[in-house]
């Protein structure tokens, strides 16, 4: 874009990065700790440079987009003659005597993310001052997942763009073809800088922590406790969660499905909302984020210094590169790709590596020198993970409806009943549930109160409420001593499927979740064939119910069971043997990824 400007034409040019993240081939990489950070005196503070980048306030919205004043021009009359301010230097728009004046002067626009724009702004300060033309290069800082937005919906107006992955490029095309839009024009260049993917914990737990070393795995299986900021926002928790997927097993995707259930139960705002209050956790735990906002984060002088640790399976790195937007051409933006390109030490000072992921980094809390990382990560894999993300942490609203016939107190193993299996499984599924979840309880054998085979002991409500989890763990507690009758299955699960659809929450979940150990054996109430018939009449596209059957015990109807699930787009899960009862339930919660077209 053209305009002129006291006589002299100024053309807008944009500039636009982006960078990726993946999962390395290498195994067995060492553990290792980062240097623990100094005290408050020794801490390093933030010097953002000539062009200035407003600092983002810690603030719970990961939408909170800073404003990035990259230069001020200021036209002033010096000796004889005309200058006009750019990022700390005056640059001549006359020339005085004897020298040619600027017919038109480059404005890059740059976009950065918030984590890497102050140290692009230093540059472009110096590339402004150096270079042989008239250039004027701003930058602005905003969080990757807000300029992949505009770039998806065709709003951003720049030249180029710095994301901290260019994983946010395969996310852009993505959202850009569920607006019903092309995909964008974008060409990514060659990465500026990376950061690998890292744990991190409070320095004052350092000791603690490399007792054993840090790894997925442990991850994986519960053992150690981790934040996870959203991964649609956050490329480090996207490439984190690409992480857990690879070591998880192939063979059992329960594991991965767990694992994001765990993590889903808590997720902070943002990286600094997580690395702030991970210090406060009640067990040692450790923030899945980026070497490089460990080290800014420790360069806060008011901020409870943090160390990393790399996990010993090795890691993803996030990957930087400069993505030129549109057709946005200019000897400047091809001299400003290769000034960003060649600047290592410059990052490498602001606690960035090499493209390479080579160089050392001397920064409180971090290693000197990282492990081998890889970051490419494969584009269908990414759009899974975060569709899996999606569906297992969208908040539910079920009712658990409970069988207490006589069969529930038959022995099942070691000594305990059907119930107490049930019980034990019951407690460790509530214990993955946030608080945003939202459950009610009913209980059913035959006829329970009166004519009816089911018994409302628990509306349906959020778990954040304290009295309503306490009420639900009494009503656990309290099964032994309800069992008593035959299965009244049929009647009671249209019972139960009219009141979630009566109750429905567009914005949840909804679902109704029969844990029975048997086939229905009341003769006064409906059969099967009148069921499913009843289903099909109240089936409506806008409120759908799920149902989702367990059949606990080697005595249930499993065909009665699927025909059920089918008929509303749930599912029916067979747990034969009484430890399976805990694994089968995590399996019901997430195979919510695959309906209604579960195997």
């Amino acid at each position: 874009m053209v305009r002129a400007t006291g006589g002299c034409r100024i053309r807008r040019s944009l500039t636009f990065a982006y960078a990726g993240s993946t999962l390395p081939p290498e195994r067995g990489n060492p553990f290792r700790l980062g240097s623990a950070p100094p005290d408050s005196a020794g801490r390093l503070g933030v010097s953002v440079g000539r062009h200035s980048v407003a600092a983002p306030a810690k603030a719970p919205s990961r939408r909170f987009i800073l404003s990035i004043v990259a230069g001020v021009a200021v036209i002033g009359i010096v000796a004889s003659g005309v200058y006009l301010w750019v990022g700390g230097h005056l640059n001549p728009i006359f020339a005085s005597a004897g020298e040619p004046a600027c017919a038109e002067i480059d404005e890059l626009s740059i976009v950065a993310d918030t984590s890497i724009a102050p140290a692009i702004a230093e540059l472009a300060a110096d590339f402004d001052a150096d270079t042989t033309r008239c250039v004027e290069t701003s930058v602005r800082a905003q969080d990757s997942a807000d300029t992949a937005a505009e770039l998806a919906s065709g709003t951003l107006s720049a030249d180029a763009w710095v994301p901290d992955s260019s994983s946010w490029l395969t996310r852009t095309a993505s959202t850009a073809a569920s607006l019903g839009l092309g995909e964008p024009q974008a060409t990514v260049g060659d990465s500026v800088a990376t950061s690998p993917v890292v744990f991190a914990a409070p320095a004052s737990e350092a000791q603690e922590l490399a007792a054993e070393p840090v790894s997925w795995a442990r991850v994986l299986n519960g053992t150690l406790p981790a934040l996870l900021p959203d991964p649609e926002a956050s490329a480090a928790s996207l490439a984190s969660l690409y992480a857990l997927k690879g070591q998880s097993s192939p063979d059992d995707p329960r594991q991965f499905a767990g694992a994001l259930i765990a993590l889903g139960k808590s997720i902070p705002a943002s990286a600094d909302a997580a690395m702030t209050t991970v210090a406060s956790a009640s067990a040692p735990t450790v923030v899945l984020t980026s070497e490089a906002s460990v080290a800014a984060h420790n360069a806060d002088a008011s901020a409870e210094p943090l160390v990393a640790a790399y996990p010993e399976e090795g890691t993803i790195a996030l990957d930087y590169p400069f993505v030129r937007i549109g057709d946005a051409e200019s000897a400047s933006l091809d001299d400003f790709e290769v000034a960003l390109g060649t600047a290592t030490e410059h990052f490498l000072e602001a606690g960035f590596r090499a493209p390479d992921g080579t160089g050392e980094v001397d920064s409180p809390g971090v290693a000197a020198t990282a492990p081998p990382t890889q970051t490419e990560l494969d584009a269908a894999a990414q759009i899974e993970i975060l569709r899996s993300w999606g569906v297992l942490t969208l908040r539910s609203r079920m009712l658990a409806v409970i069988d207490v016939s006589g069969s529930m107190e038959e022995p099942a193993e070691n000594g305990l009943r059907r119930i107490d299996i049930f019980q034990q499984a019951a407690v460790g599924a509530m214990s993955k549930f946030s608080g945003e979840v939202e459950l009610g309880v009913w209980v059913f054998s035959t006829a329970r109160n009166g004519d009816l085979d089911y018994e409302d002991l628990s509306p349906i409500a959020p778990l954040a409420d304290a009295s309503h989890t306490q009420q639900i763990q009494q009503i656990i507690g309290s099964l032994p001593a309800r069992l008593g009758g035959a299965t009244g299955l049929y009647d009671t699960t249209l019972a139960a499927y009219k009141r979630v659809q009566e109750s429905y929450d567009p914005d949840k979940v909804n679902s109704v979740l029969v844990i029975t150990d048997g086939k229905n054996e009341d003769q006064n109430g409906i059969s099967l064939d009148q069921l499913l018939a009843e289903l099909k009449k109240l089936e409506d596209p806008t409120k759908p119910v799920a149902v989702i059957m367990i059949g606990f015990g080697p005595d249930t109807d499993l065909d009665a069971m699927k025909r059920i699930a089918k008929a509303t787009k749930g599912g029916a899960y067979s747990a034969t043997k009484p430890e399976d009862l805990g694994t089968v339930l995590v399996d019901a919660l997430s195979q919510r990824t695959c309906r209604p077209d579960c195997g």
